[in-house]
C-alpha cells in the first residue's frame, strides 16, 4: 500500500484497515445472541469471550502497518496515536470486567448483558479514537454514550444506581446536542466534516464567528465527556450511584477515549496562527477550574467513590494542561499522563472493590481506620496508589505532572503551570488523609472477606507500574514520543 496520508484507500484495504472495530461488532453480535438463548446462566462464559475477543482486538491493532492509514474516504484513520490509546481502553476494558465477576454474583447483577454493554461501549471508543470527521465522531461518541447509559443503572434493584443512569442520560442527551450543534455550525461555514481538510482550510486563515461558535459548542460537548468544569455536574452523582465495577470502568476506558478524541479534534483540525489561540483560551480556562474543583471538592468527602469522582475531575485538568500547551510535547505529556492515571485508577478501584464485609460493600473513608493492622498488604498498595496520585515523587503520579508543567512551561503559560502546582500540593491532602486514617486511626471493625485472587493481581501490578515507573519509563517516553508525531506530520 501506498504513504496513506495521501491515499485513500479502497473498500477492500478501509475493511482491513478497520479490522479491530469490524472483529469487536461481529463477536458483539455473536455474544448477544448466545446470550438470549443461553439465558444468564451464560454470563461468566461471555465476560470470558468478552476479555478473549479484546485480546483478539488487541493483536489486530499491533498487526495493522505502522504507517498513517485512512479508511472510508478519509473519515476514518489509524495512526500511531490510535494505536495506542486502543490498546490502553482494550486493557482497562478488559480489567473490569474481569474485577465485576464477584461483586456481580454478590449483587445478584451477574446479568449476560453486562459484558456485551462493555463490548460495545469499547467498540465505540475505538471508533471515536480513529474518527477523522465530524460524523464519524458523533457515530462513536453515541455508540459509548448509550452502552453507559444502560451501564450506570445496571442494578435495577438500586434507586441510587437507577437514578446514576437517569441523570447521565439527560445530561448526556444535553451534550450530544451541544456537540451537533456545534457541528453543524463549523460543517455550515467551512463546508466540510473532515478533520484534516478542515485543518488545512484554517491554516490558510479562513476563520469567521460562526466557526468560532461552532468550536466552543464542539468543545462543550467534549468537555462533558471528560467531566471538566464547568460540565462535571454529573459525575459525583453518577461515581456514586453507578455499581462499583461500572464506576471503575467509567473512570478508566471512557476517560481515555475522550480525551484522545479531544486532542485529535483541536490538534489535527483547528490549526493555525488565528484558530489555535482561539480554543487555546477555552482549554486553560477549564483545566483551570478542572484543577480547582478537584482539588477543593474533594476535600470535605466522606464516600471513597465521590472522592474518585473529583479526583478524576481534577486529574482530566491536569492533563488538558497539556493540550493548553499545543505543542507535540504537550500530546506526549497527555499521553504520558493517561496511561499512569490508567494504571492508578485501576488500582484504587481494585481496592475500593475489597472494601466489603458480609452484610455488604463498605464506602466510607473513616471505615478504613486501622487497616494496616488488619490488612497491611492491602494497604501499602493502596498507601503508594495515593502517593503517585497525590503526585509525590518519586512515584509515577509525579512524573505525570512533570511532562504537563513543563510542556506549559514550554509554551509559556506560566501561570497555567504555576496554578496547577499549586492545586497540586491542595489535592494532597485528602489523599494523605486516607493514609493517615489507614496506619495512625484505632481500628474499627475489619473487612471480613479477604481480598480475591483477580484483585491482588491488579493491586500489585497498579502498585509496581506506580511505584517503579522510573526504573522503566524511557520505552514508555519513547512510545508515547511516537504516538504524539503522528499528529503532527
Amino acid at each position: 500500500m501506498e504513504d496513506s496520508a495521501q491515499h485513500i484507500a479502497t473498500f477492500s484495504e478501509s475493511l482491513s484497515i478497520a479490522l479491530p472495530e469490524i472483529i469487536l461488532a461481529v463477536g458483539a453480535m455473536v455474544l448477544l445472541i448466545l446470550g438470549v438463548f443461553r439465558g444468564d446462566r451464560s454470563a461468566g462464559l461471555i465476560g470470558s469471550l468478552s476479555i478473549a475477543l479484546f485480546i483478539i482486538a488487541g493483536f489486530a491493532i499491533i498487526q495493522l502497518p505502522s504507517e498513517r492509514l485512512m479508511a472510508f474516504g478519509g473519515t476514518f484513520i489509524v495512526d500511531s496515536y490510535a494505536r495506542f490509546l486502543k490498546i490502553l481502553v482494550l486493557i482497562g476494558s478488559s480489567v473490569a470486567i474481569l474485577m465485576s465477576v464477584a461483586f456481580n454474583e454478590r449483587e445478584k447483577m451477574n446479568r449476560f448483558e453486562f459484558p456485551i454493554l462493555i463490548v460495545l461501549a469499547v467498540l465505540g471508543m475505538c471508533m471515536m479514537l480513529s474518527a477523522n470527521s465530524l460524523i464519524a465522531l458523533y457515530m462513536g461518541l453515541e455508540l459509548q454514550s448509550l452502552s453507559l447509559y444502560v451501564l450506570a443503572a445496571m442494578n435495577r434493584d438500586s434507586l441510587r444506581s437507577t437514578e446514576a443512569g437517569l441523570k447521565y442520560f439527560v445530561l448526556g442527551a444535553l451534550s450530544s446536542g451541544l456537540l451537533l450543534y456545534g457541528s453543524s455550525l463549523i460543517y455550515g461555514f467551512t463546508g466540510t466534516t473532515q478533520f484534516d481538510v478542515l485543518g488545512e482550510l484554517l491554516h490558510e486563515g479562513d476563520l469567521s464567528i460562526g466557526l468560532i461558535f461552532g468550536l466552543v459548542f464542539l468543545s462543550a460537548g467534549l468537555a462533558f465527556k471528560i467531566s471538566a468544569v464547568p460540565f462535571h455536574m454529573w459525575t459525583p452523582d453518577v461515581y456514586e450511584g453507578a455499581p462499583t465495577p461500572v464506576t471503575a470502568f467509567f473512570a478508566a476506558a471512557p476517560k481515555v477515549a475522550a480525551m484522545g478524541l479531544f486532542v485529535r479534534v483541536l490538534i489535527t483540525g483547528f490549526t493555525g496562527e488565528d484558530v489555535t489561540p482561539q480554543w487555546q483560551q477555552i482549554i486553560i480556562t477549564i483545566a483551570l477550574l478542572s484543577m480547582v474543583v478537584g482539588a477543593f471538592g474533594a476535600i470535605g468527602q466522606t464516600n471513597i467513590k465521590r472522592l474518585m469522582a473529583y479526583s478524576s475531575i481534577g486529574h482530566m485538568g491536569y492533563a488538558l494542561v497539556g493540550l493548553a500547551a499545543g505543542s507535540q510535547e504537550g500530546v506526549r505529556g497527555i499521553l504520558i499522563y493517561l496511561l499512569i492515571y490508567f494504571a492508578m485508577t485501576l488500582g484504587m478501584f481494585a481496592c475500593i472493590l475489597s472494601m466489603k464485609r458480609r452484610d455488604g460493600m463498605v464506602e466510607n473513608i473513616d471505615e478504613l481506620s486501622g487497616l494496616s493492622r488488619n490488612q497491611p498488604m492491602m494497604a501499602f498498595g493502596l498507601m503508594v496508589l495515593l502517593f503517585s496520585l497525590a503526585g509525590i515523587p518519586p512515584f509515577a503520579g509525579f512524573f505525570a505532572k512533570f511532562y504537563v508543567f513543563m510542556a506549559a512551561v514550554k509554551a509559556e503559560l506560566y501561570l497555567l503551570a504555576v496554578l496547577g502546582v499549586v492545586t497540586s500540593v491542595i489535592g494532597a491532602f485528602y489523599y494523605l488523609r486516607i493514609v493517615k486514617i489507614m496506619y495512625f486511626d484505632d481500628p474499627t471493625e475489619s473487612f471480613d472477606l479477604p481480598m480475591r485472587g483477580e484483585m491482588q493481581a491488579v493491586l500489585t501490578a497498579s502498585g509496581l507500574f506506580t511505584g517503579l515507573y522510573a526504573v522503566f519509563s524511557l520505552p514508555l517516553i519513547q512510545l508515547a514520543g511516537t504516538a504524539a508525531s503522528s499528529l503532527f506530520p
